[in-house]
């Protein structure tokens, strides 16, 4: 059950005088829980308990936070259909994607614990040479995060999601800030950490959540000196906005911020000849799923002008119209997917190819794939937009030169894809594999770039503005690199020196001594 209070550590809170309700997108009503915008003091008091908690947090075992990981999870599950029902009616999303976003969080939450458990996450380097000075190299936690859930992953990659999981297998306290959107169903995850934090022993503060239904949350939150680093997951304009004011601080903070992509496929000649079928039907899908509502959605295909690259046209089109529209998260998101798509559809020179035309619920989206030649696609950059919803442009390009010269031209991505049904093709393409691989965070063979694996190897992000640094990822263990910073001990004694450092390597993690990566003592 939500009260429509905020979470100020351990202290349930309503202070503030601005109040807001969720929507059910599905019968486009609002919910009945009213929700407390955080106010200023409710913000200061969340700092300064992160501020504090850090002090042991930052220096707590990784033993001890994988039991706290773990106890997330475990309180997660224990929340039951309340939080699956609460999901639902705020996001219009159906119950089995509910169920399988609750595995994924609750999955990524025991990827980390198991990731602190084993150890070497922290990348200790030992040089000890005789007669040269003894340095030791660790990561160490940064402090205070900030994280703004995203709006279309109410678990995932909101409250309890990535950004969070990893800032606190770090060490570093997180302070949430809700997403309007699904403000209920962060309140009930909000209570499962709250409960994992009192069950394992945590300091009062390692945890916070905080309403709002605009902006003034977040800029206070980012402004806040005590604050150390950023995770968020949105909107160009969100993310660049966030950058900017991290960076006109007195003292900058990094903002790691996943943002837009339209996800470009490249569908080699071998594969429109030999299985176009096969890939307008799963490219339908794939334009479909989730309403369009991934940030990995393929929003471009790129092929060579042939009749088969017509054939797979036709067929993409007669597939996406046969597939049944579906709701979107939100009134304003459905009315920005019609804003965006309106601008596209508003530009010359293009060929409406999918004919989906029925009433459908307020807040559901019709599908839209449409086609350019690559002259066109290179003069108008509103081709290259991102349209947040069931929508997908074919590029027609004259030769491989003008599909490189198009590939040059686009903006960072998140995920780029080839199709290919014979592999001696790809010798010819070997220069357009090369310039999509510098403009994407993952390269993808022969599938499609929705959905995206929870894994060590992963990358989620890219090129600007892909995200802010695409030296990083925000899905997978190593998106635990984004809060923390290396320091190095010089000459210290053995006995006082982090555990990961000294000479017995009590944890039995792996170290590089002297370059070489080892487990054994010094």
């Amino acid at each position: 059950m939500t009260t429509g209070q905020n979470y100020i550590g351990e202290t349930l809170s309503t202070k503030g005088k601005t109040t807001f309700k969720t929507i059910n997108p599905e019968e486009n009503s609002a919910n009945e829980t009213v929700f407390y915008e955080a106010s200023q003091d409710e913000i200061a008091q969340a700092v300064a308990l992160a501020e504090e908690a850090f002090k042991i947090y930052g220096t707590i075992e990784d033993a001890k936070k994988a039991d706290f990981l773990d106890a997330i999870a475990d309180e997660i599950e224990v929340l039951g259909d309340d939080l699956l029902t609460t999901y639902i009616q705020e996001s219009g999303l159906p119950a089995g994607r509910a169920n399988g976003e609750r595995g994924r969080t609750t999955g990524q939450l025991r990827a980390f614990a198991t990731m602190l458990r084993e150890g070497s996450w922290v990348e200790a380097i030992i040089n000890k040479t005789d007669g040269k000075p003894d340095i030791r190299r660790m990561q160490i936690p940064l402090g205070p995060v900030v994280v703004f859930g995203a709006s279309n992953f109410p678990l995932a990659f909101s409250t309890a999601g990535g950004d969070t999981a990893s800032a606190l297998a770090a060490g570093c306290p997180v302070i949430v800030k809700s997403h309007p959107l699904h403000a209920g169903t962060g309140e009930l995850v909000s209570s499962a950490i709250i409960k994992a934090a009192q069950r394992t022993g945590m300091p009062n503060g390692v945890f916070s959540n905080l309403n709002s239904s605009g902006i003034e949350v977040g800029k206070a939150l980012v402004e806040h000196s005590s604050v150390k680093a950023v995770g968020f997951t949105g909107s160009i304009t969100g993310g660049t906005a966030l950058c900017k004011i991290a960076a006109n601080r007195p003292v900058p903070i990094p903002v790691y911020a996943e943002m837009g992509s339209i996800n470009p496929v490249v569908i080699l000649p071998s594969a429109l000849k030999l299985e176009s079928e096969k890939w307008a039907k799963n490219y339908a899908a794939s334009i479909v799923a989730g309403t369009g509502q991934f940030c990995t959605n393929p929003g471009l295909i790129l092929g060579i002008n042939s009749n088969e690259l017509e054939n797979f046209i036709t067929i993409l089109a007669l597939e996406t119209d046969k597939l049944e529209p579906a709701c979107m998260l939100h009134p304003d998101i459905k009315a920005k997917y019609e804003s965006l798509k309106s601008e596209v559809l508003g530009q010359e020179g293009y060929t409406q190819q999918t004919n989906l035309k029925k009433e459908v619920k307020p807040n559901y989206a019709l599908q839209n794939v449409i086609t350019v030649n690559g002259n066109t696609f290179l003069k108008n950059k509103i081709f290259h937009k991102e349209v947040f919803g069931p929508f997908s442009v074919v590029v027609k390009c004259d030769d491989i030169q003008q599909l490189n010269t198009i590939i040059e031209n686009l903006e960072g991505q998140l995920t780029g894809t080839i199709l290919n049904s014979d592999e001696s093709e790809l010798k010819d393409f070997k220069e357009v594999i090369q310039n999509l691989k510098n403009k994407v965070g993952r390269l993808i063979f022969n599938n499609v770039p929705t959905g995206v694996e929870v894994c060590s190897g992963m990358t989620h992000g890219g090129p600007f503005p892909a995200s802010s640094d695409s030296k990083f990822t925000s899905v997978g263990l190593t998106a635990v690199k984004r809060w923390v910073r290396p320091v190095t001990f010089q000459d210290w004694p053995n006995k006082v020196l982090p555990v990961a450092l000294q000479d017995e390597n009590p944890l039995g993690i792996n170290r590089t001594v002297n370059d070489i990566i080892t487990q054994n003592p010094i």
